[in-house]
């Protein structure tokens, strides 16, 4: 059955709520509020509306309160980069500044306080974007290699077999692990976060090799083997409010 959106408005606290009511085979009423600031509620078609009107106004005020935390947050939304002198670029928690300078041939490293981009010119965007993006890319798998490579011991004892990198732009998770295909995925975005947290989100992975779902046993492992993860995945979290 394929599902329908019908744009609704209801009246909250003298304030308008526009949503979009998805109606599909789904047994309960869902509530979804998107980063764009889109409200949408998903029902099955056999529930009146007026229903689902008055399931969104008792929900009313946590809309309009994540509706004004997500305007909060767009104020620090990083900006397009123009690839030039003074932009930051994050790697591991840092802010690294960027510096062009006009040369021979196209050329980036890092002291590991700025990023030196040299290229023959300097206004041409795509060149400086391309080169820019080639090194964040080594440089998570550079870093996201190595905590693997100081995790993996870990789980080698049971029997776990050295598992293959990949990374991916991915929306909504820090990282994926397929344990019969032996192959963990990690988000590019991890590699703005402190070390740390990226190391919460590996042993997190690794972990589903022994426990391949959310159960108390997976929880358990993982606090046996990394007793802080909370504390990290709270750091992690915070640091993602400002990747929306």
């Amino acid at each position: 059955m394929t599902s329908i959106s019908i744009p609704r408005k209801v009246m909250f606290d003298e304030k308008e709520i526009v949503y979009h009511l998805e109606q599909k085979p789904v047994k309960n009423l869902n509530l979804r509020i998107r980063k764009d600031g889109s409200v949408y509620v998903s029902a099955n078609d056999s529930v009146p509306v007026d229903k689902v009107d008055e399931f969104v106004v008792s929900k009313g005020a946590y809309i309009l309160s994540a509706l004004q935390r997500f305007q909060e947050l767009a104020q620090y939304r990083p900006q397009a980069k123009q690839y030039i002198s003074g932009e930051t670029f994050c790697i591991l928690g840092r802010g690294l500044r960027l510096k062009v300078v006009e040369g021979p041939k196209n050329a980036i490293h890092s002291d590991g306080v700025y990023i030196f981009l040299q290229v023959k010119d300097t206004t041409d965007v795509k060149n400086k974007e391309r080169i820019v993006v080639r090194f964040l890319d080594q440089q998570c798998k550079d870093q996201f290699g190595e905590i693997m490579a100081e995790i993996y011991p870990l789980f080698q004892k049971y029997g776990v077999a050295q598992p293959t990198l990949r990374i991916r732009d991915m929306d909504t998770r820090w990282g994926s692990c397929l344990s019969k295909k032996g192959i963990i995925t990690l988000n590019k975005r991890l590699l703005e976060a402190p070390r740390s947290c990226i190391e919460y989100v590996v042993m997190h992975e690794f972990c589903h090799f022994i426990h391949p779902n959310h159960s108390k046993q997976f929880y358990g492992f993982l606090a046996m083997l990394m007793p802080d993860w909370k504390e990290r995945k709270v750091v992690l979290d915070k640091c993602a409010e400002f990747w929306l």
